[in-house]
């Protein structure tokens, strides 16, 4: 047995069902796998997923997919510790995530958050897509940024704290409808800006190039998938799995609304091919197309440290301070994905 960790990208939910399905179902062992599924409540998310497989403490990481296109076009000083990341697998495919905002705010459109307060999860482009979706509303972009503990943020918005934040609309707004919560949503899509599917499933580059972790990676995918097809055909089923599973490690989940989140998600979760996991590899490009278009794909990166070369702040990138324009074509597209099912 070959011990693999995954490394999610919050506490477990149904985004993750898969893979607590076929670890119940003993799937992973039949690959020949020991899987340890890694939530970032170990460490309060001090540490990203993609971190974890930079650093070799994760084979695979689930994360958004513009964490691929940060690593890839990272600054030169900071490429030993942002080596390039290739997503294997989307898990949804289309956008399920929005800007909310609480109904009884009255910011009934992006254009309303123009001097507002929006919780942050201090991502490298994040806050420039708020500001371009505010635009693209007729609003100016000027609001503020406020970075927050991520597995807060939902809680946060939810007593007053801040005017806005994005979320997964199979979870939190799931359970905003079970609390009665009435929100204003604002889907990106709706607003010219094309996100696409995901999270996505991410590997290093490196483990891909070496033939027994590329075999790993196989296995692993294989048997996740399972549990994903499983899920699409048994939602409920699914569902209880995942509660028991996550019960396991420590998270206590409401059966109720990850039954209501799985019936959400379900439709999401196979692609045109009927296989959970297939990209359209022109994801990638549509993507940077619009942060290229939009004056965002650029060299600088967000951090604490502003005076090493290449960092500079939330508000810096908002603001202009955003280094050279980095070439769409100088952008290794073909690099960037493979399906998991043809490694």
């Amino acid at each position: 047995m070959k011990k693999v960790a995954v490394a999610l990208d919050w506490t477990p939910n149904t985004n993750h069902t898969g893979f607590y399905v076929s670890r119940a179902k003993g799937w992973f062992e039949e690959e020949g796998v020991d899987i340890e599924l890694v939530s970032p409540s170990v460490d309060g998310y001090k540490r990203t997923p993609a971190q974890r497989v930079a650093a070799g403490e994760a084979l695979l990481a689930i994360a958004p997919k513009e964490t691929v296109l940060s690593y890839v076009t990272a600054p030169e000083a900071k490429r030993e510790s942002h080596p390039p990341l290739v997503a294997v697998a989307t898990i949804l495919q289309e956008n399920t995530s929005a800007i909310v905002t609480r109904k009884e705010s009255g910011i009934d459109r992006p254009a309303k958050l123009d001097g507002k307060v929006y919780a942050s999860y201090a991502a490298r482009y994040e806050g420039r897509i708020v500001q371009q979706l505010i635009r693209n509303d007729g609003g100016r972009g000027e609001y503020t940024e406020q970075p927050h503990p991520m597995l807060d943020i939902w809680d946060r918005l939810g007593d007053g704290s801040f005017d806005a934040a994005w979320v997964f609309m199979g979870h939190e707004g799931v359970d905003a409808e079970m609390r009665g919560v009435d929100l204003n949503v604002f889907m990106l899509q709706d607003y010219g800006i094309p996100y696409g599917g995901g999270p996505v499933v991410l590997a290093s580059a490196a483990s891909l190039a070496d033939g027994a972790q590329r075999e790993l990676i196989r296995a692993c995918m294989r048997a996740a998938a399972r549990g994903f097809e499983y899920a699409a055909a048994h939602p409920d089923s699914a569902a209880e799995i995942l509660v028991a599973e996550a019960a396991k490690d420590g998270t206590e989940l409401s059966l109720e609304m990850t039954k209501r989140s799985q019936a959400y998600l379900n439709k999401f979760l196979l692609g045109p091919d009927g296989k959970f996991g297939t990209m359209q590899h022109d994801l990638f490009y549509s993507f940077a197309k619009f942060l290229s278009d939009t004056g965002m794909l650029t060299t600088h990166i967000q951090g604490r440290d502003t005076s090493k070369d290449g960092v500079t702040s939330l508000d810096g990138l908002r603001s202009g301070d955003v280094g050279e324009p980095i070439p769409l074509d100088s952008v290794p597209f073909k690099d960037l994905s493979v399906n998991w099912h043809e490694l």
